[in-house]
C-alpha cells in the first residue's frame, strides 16, 4: 500500500486496511507500507518500523524522496498529450508519481518469497507498479481501477498480465477492466467490502456538536478537487442561492484544497469513527461528487445509516449502485445537482434511504468478501495450473 496508518480516511488505504483485520483472524498478515501520510508529498512522516493499526501488523517502509510536483507535472503534461511517450519515459512518471520506496523493494525481493500470497490495492501508484512484478509468481491485483487518463498508458498492458489473479471492487470496475485489457487474462471475481456499523450512533449528538439542527447535506473524504469537491462547491452554491431547500453543506475529512469562507459550508476536518457515524446519520443526503471512483466506501456507510445519496453520474460504478439499490439519484451538471435536491424532500429521502439500507444489508456483509479473498489466496497458494 502506498500509506496506512492511524489516520486512514476512505479509498484503498481503508479498503486494504478493513480486508487485512479480516484476514488476520485466519492467517498471519502484514500489511507493507511507505512512511508517508499524503499523496501530495509522500513526505515520510511516520517513523519506519513496525506498529499494530486496527490490530493488524503493519511495517513503515521510508520514501526514498518527495514527490518533485514541478517535475510530475511536467511529466503529466507530456504523457497526456503524447500518446507514443517511450516506456522509459513512462516509468520516469510513475516515480515521479510514487511513493518509490527502495527499501520496500528490497524488502519484496528479500523476503517476498516468504509470503504465501501478496494483494497489491490499487494499480495507480509506484509500490504497485514496481513491487508487484517481484513476487508476480504469487500476487494478487486488486486494482482499484476506473476511467481515467493514467490507465491509458501502454506500461499497463504488460503490467496487467503479470499477477496471477484479481479481486474487483464493483462489476462496474470489472467490467471497465476487461474492456480496457480484451486482450489479457484479467477475470476475477468481485468482492466488494463488508460494512459494519457501530453499535450506538447518535445523529442528535453531532448536530449539536456543529450547531446545526435543520436539514444539511454530508461530504465524508478527501476534500481535493480530484474528488469532485471544487464543483460540489460551485454546485451547491448555486443550488442554495436558487432554492429555500437544503441550505448547509459539512464537509468531514482533511482539505487538499482552499475553500472560501461561507456561513453555510461548515469545514468539520477529519474526524474518529464514531463522529464519522454520527455524521451519517445526521444528514438528510450525503453526497458524492468523484467523477472516479471504483467503489465508494461512504456510500455504502451512507446507505448502512439509511440515508439517500446524490452522486456524480460520471461515475458508471455510483450509479451503477444507485440503480441496483434504488437508494440514490446521480447527476451530470449543476442544473441536475440542484433538481436533485430539490426531489430529495423528506418522504422521498425516507424512501430511497430504506432501500439503500436493505441493498447494503443484502449485498455487502463481510461473508461475501471473506470468502472471496480466502478462495482466491487459496489458489494462487496452490501454484500455477
Amino acid at each position: 500500500m502506498p500509506y496506512c496508518g492511524q489516520r486512514t480516511y476512505g479509498g484503498a488505504s481503508a479498503l486494504a486496511l478493513a480486508v487485512s483485520q479480516r484476514l488476520d483472524h485466519v492467517a498471519e498478515v502484514t500489511v507493507l507500507t511507505t512512511c508517508a501520510a499524503d499523496y501530495e508529498t509522500w513526505a515520510n512522516v511516520i517513523p519506519a518500523g513496525h506498529e499494530r493499526v486496527g490490530g493488524v501488523h503493519v511495517q513503515h517502509f521510508p520514501v526514498d524522496r518527495p514527490r518533485d510536483k514541478a517535475l510530475f507535472e511536467r511529466l503529466s503534461r507530456t504523457l497526456l498529450y503524447d500518446a507514443n511517450v517511450p516506456l522509459e519515459e513512462q516509468e520516469r512518471w510513475m516515480r515521479a508519481q510514487g511513493p518509490y520506496s527502495s527499501a520496500l523493494l528490497e524488502h519484496l525481493e528479500t523476503f517476498g518469497a516468504r509470503y504465501d500470497a501478496v494483494i497489491f490495492f490499487s494499480y495507480l501508484y509506484a509500490t504497485t507498479y514496481f513491487g508487484l512484478p517481484i513476487v508476480e509468481d504469487r500476487a494478487i491485483l486488486a486494482p482499484l481501477a476506473h476511467d481515467e487518463w493514467p490507465i491509458t498508458f501502454s506500461l499497463w498492458n504488460r503490467f496487467f498480465a503479470r499477477p496471477r489473479a484479481f479481486v474487483y471492487a464493483s462489476e462496474e470496475e470489472r467490467a471497465f477492466v476487461r474492456r480496457r485489457f480484451s486482450q489479457l487474462s484479467v477475470d476475477g471475481p468481485v468482492a466488494g467490502i463488508g460494512i459494519v456499523s457501530p453499535g450506538v450512533v447518535d445523529a442528535q449528538r453531532f448536530r449539536n456538536r456543529i450547531g446545526v439542527q435543520e436539514p444539511f447535506a454530508l461530504y465524508v473524504g478527501r476534500i481535493d478537487p480530484s474528488k469532485g469537491c471544487d464543483e460540489l462547491l460551485a454546485d451547491f452554491t448555486r443550488f442554495r442561492t436558487a432554492s429555500s431547500a437544503i441550505q448547509r453543506l459539512v464537509l468531514v475529512g482533511e482539505a487538499h484544497m482552499h475553500v472560501e469562507p461561507d456561513a453555510n459550508v461548515l469545514m468539520i476536518g477529519p474526524v474518529d469513527e464514531q463522529t464519522k457515524w454520527d455524521a451519517l446519520a445526521a444528514c438528510a443526503v450525503f453526497v458524492m461528487p468523484s467523477p472516479y471512483e471504483s467503489l465508494s466506501i461512504a456510500v455504502l456507510e451512507a446507505w448502512a445509516q439509511g440515508r439517500p445519496v446524490l452522486v456524480n453520474g460520471r461515475s458508471e460504478t455510483l450509479v451503477g449502485q444507485c440503480r441496483r439499490s434504488g437508494g440514490g439519484l446521480w447527476y451530470s451538471n449543476a442544473d441536475e445537482f440542484a433538481v436533485g435536491l430539490e426531489l430529495l424532500d423528506t418522504s422521498t429521502r425516507e424512501r430511497l434511504g430504506e432501500s439503500g439500507r436493505r441493498y447494503v444489508h443484502r449485498e455487502y456483509g463481510w461473508r461475501h468478501a471473506d470468502q472471496v479473498y480466502r478462495a482466491v489466496i487459496e489458489r494462487v497458494m496452490e501454484g500455477p495450473g
